[in-house]
């Protein structure tokens, strides 16, 4: 079973400058234009921390990692090394203030997915046309980018067009043109690759940044089980034909089960499962190995995570 103690909850590390806390990764700023994303195991929904998952944040760095190594011909990205499994040093960017969601698929669940807003009716949807007649989850005639806002305040992301985008002023219609370019492009190698791996990019989204010099890059992360949705290529026209959610990997168990049991944005979170936790931890895991098609390896150097992670970054220390 897996060692749920095996878990990295928080990085602070208060030999490290400039720190700035996320939802699941802690960061901090370096001189030169660099920064330190440490990604923990936390996991976040209903706006707050959940548990943490066994080796979730190593998968999604080295997730990133095979991604970024396999698209840096298309779009530069922000990595500049990674001295730990959990840890990328990057370029310090100024991220554009625009979220890409690229969509090959009528899917998704949330309130403004284009499979919910077009079961109610609409066809015109972030500046595209939809035909009638899709159904649920089937593949769209061309994959599309649904971009929305990107809210820094903790306000909620709004839908936009590229006519919103430019009209705005928050992209000139050269930014735009570029990074749409380079966004399907991106998808495009995705679900290429996927595919040779009997899975089924759905839908992604890329966040993009310019660093000092105004060159556009590739920023966060690429084709991760949090940033993307897979399907299992077996089982999909089953499913479609079926009119039943296509097989994928079920990484919102955790969230289900709270969401079941209390009101997760008033209540106090119950005690989760030791063996739920495991289960994640393995589709975690499931998931890197599928999408890579390489095997997981995980990094048990340290007495802990914590303990690994400020080794192999003392050479960033400060004071």
């Amino acid at each position: 079973m897996t060692d749920l103690s095996r878990t990295l909850d928080h990085a602070r590390i208060d030999a490290l400058p400039n720190p700035y806390f996320g939802k699941v990764r802690d960061c901090y700023d370096l001189p030169d234009d660099r920064r330190i994303l440490i990604s923990s195991d936390r996991i976040s929904a209903f706006d707050r921390i959940l548990t943490s998952i066994p080796f979730k944040g190593q998968v999604l760095t080295q997730t990133a990692r095979f991604w970024f190594d396999h698209t840096s011909d298309i779009c530069p990205n922000h990595v500049l090394e990674y001295p730990d499994p959990n840890v990328v040093i990057g370029k310090h960017l100024t991220i554009l203030p625009i979220e890409i969601v690229v969509r090959g698929y009528l899917a998704g669940s949330t309130g403004t997915s284009v499979l919910t807003l077009y079961k109610k009716g609409a066809r015109q949807m972030y500046g595209h046309t939809f035909p009638d007649g899709l159904r649920d989850n089937e593949a769209l005639p061309d994959a599309i980018i649904t971009p929305t806002s990107k809210e820094f305040d903790g306000g909620h992301d709004a839908p936009l067009t590229a006519t919103q985008i430019v009209d705005q002023g928050l992209l000139t219609q050269a930014q735009w043109d570029q990074i749409s370019e380079i966004a399907l492009r991106l998808f495009a190698r995705g679900q290429e690759m996927a595919a040779k791996n009997g899975l089924i990019l759905v839908d992604t989204k890329y966040e993009f940044g310019t660093d000092a010099d105004g060159t556009l890059m590739l920023a966060d992360e690429i084709h991760t089980p949090d940033s993307s949705r897979f399907w299992l290529a077996d089982g999909y026209q089953s499913a479609l034909e079926q009119g039943t959610r296509p097989p994928s990997f079920d990484k919102d168990v955790i969230r289900s089960w709270v969401d079941a049991r209390c009101d997760p944005y008033k209540d106090d979170i119950p005690e989760i499962p030791a063996d739920l936790i495991a289960a994640t931890s393995q589709v975690y895991i499931d998931a890197y190995e599928a999408i890579t098609g390489q095997t997981f390896v995980p990094n048990m150097d340290g007495d802990t995570v914590l303990d690994r992670v400020r080794a192999n970054l003392a050479p960033y220390f400060t004071g």
